[in-house]
């Protein structure tokens, strides 16, 4: 930690703050330069409360050292974390192809996609049981009958499956059918929810928030580690800009910052980035070529069917298309898209 001391500080005041720091435990270092004094802090800095210590007359800033999300930081796990979700493997060289409607709809509509995602490629299947919408009178999902509906697809078609939840009151019904829980962009600073997530032992797919810095990103996700849960993957799918050609703004630069800064997987969310099925593919594309762990797309047979987000979901045949180029990019990369455990079996018979 480095504490910078206003130009104006007296003596006595640079004394109190010296003495501070000395009784916590901590060894302060005094450097005095033509223009600016300043103190490096050397200690846990655990200990030691930036804010307090800015509340001391003479301070200017306090900066620490270290990152504020220490268990999501690299100083903590210097080797990337691999998350394994039900036998398929996210980070560390292998890719997430998760992809489904954006809800859960009939039975039929929802085998047919399943099939056609995983006969591409596909190796964790998506859906919302339930639905955050804008508008109170939209479709809201369906609830548990959803969340039964969709392991039942999952099961059928040997695939993990990914849903939201939205209320810290659903956490123990979501935990139940999913292999990996969703916390959507609108609760990323759902603290509540983030802390009842991180009790459960089942990955969790974090997205980014619509206004959300990468350092709000990762502090969210050390809500969830904080608590005993180390299967975090972090998800960009784009953030409010002032261009409305896209739906958000598809921030790919994020993916290449937070590999710089964590150890957890992050993946890509074109969909729900551009909202545009055309700028879905060649935005996919580019997550892999910066380093995401992944790309999680919105596929649907009939677009203008869908219950919910039906414009931004690609049809199976271009998701087919799509997965050819990113497996080759894949390749070109060093990287594997991860097997399905009944895939790692075959090839072994």
């Amino acid at each position: 930690m480095i504490i910078i001391l206003q130009n104006e500080v007296s003596e006595s005041q640079l004394s109190h703050v010296l003495e501070r720091v000395e009784q916590l435990g901590l060894k302060a270092h005094l450097s005095r330069g033509t223009f600016r004094t300043i103190i490096g802090v050397i200690g846990d800095e655990q200990k030691i409360s930036a804010e307090s210590l800015r509340a001391i007359p003479g301070v200017l800033e306090v900066m620490p050292v270290l990152p504020p999300y220490k268990l999501a930081s690299k100083d903590a796990h210097p080797q990337p974390s691999v998350v394994n979700v039900s036998g398929v493997k996210i980070g560390g060289g292998y890719l997430a192809m998760i992809a489904g409607p954006c809800a859960v709809e009939e039975p039929e509509r929802m085998h047919n996609i399943a099939k056609a995602v995983r006969t591409a490629g596909a190796n964790i299947f998506r859906g919302g049981a339930y639905k955050p919408r804008t508008s109170p009178y939209a479709f809201q999902g369906h609830g548990e009958d959803g969340l039964k509906l969709l392991r039942e697809v999952g099961d059928a078609h040997g695939m993990p499956i990914v849903t939201e939840v939205m209320d810290p009151r659903c956490v123990e019904t979501v935990e139940r059918y999913a292999d990996m829980i969703q916390i959507g962009a609108r609760n990323m600073q759902n603290f509540v929810l983030l802390t009842e997530v991180g009790r459960t032992r089942k990955p969790v797919l974090l997205k980014r928030g619509m206004s959300a810095t990468v350092e709000d990103l990762l502090m969210s996700a050390e809500y969830i580690l904080s608590q005993g849960n180390p299967d975090v993957v972090l998800c960009e799918r784009g953030v409010k800009g002032f261009d409305k050609v896209t739906r958000n703004l598809y921030d790919v630069a994020s993916v290449a910052v937070v590999k710089g800064l964590s150890h957890l997987p992050i993946i890509v969310d074109p969909s729900h980035a551009t909202g545009k099925p055309a700028l879905i593919p060649p935005c996919a594309l580019a997550g892999i070529a910066v380093g995401a762990d992944g790309v999680h797309i919105e596929v649907h047979d009939c677009p203008e069917k869908a219950l919910s987000d039906g414009p931004q979901a690609l049809l199976p045949h271009k998701y087919a298309e799509l997965m050819v180029q990113l497996k080759g990019l894949a390749a070109l990369m060093g990287k594997e898209i991860s097997p399905v455990p009944g895939e790692k079996l075959a090839a072994t018979v």
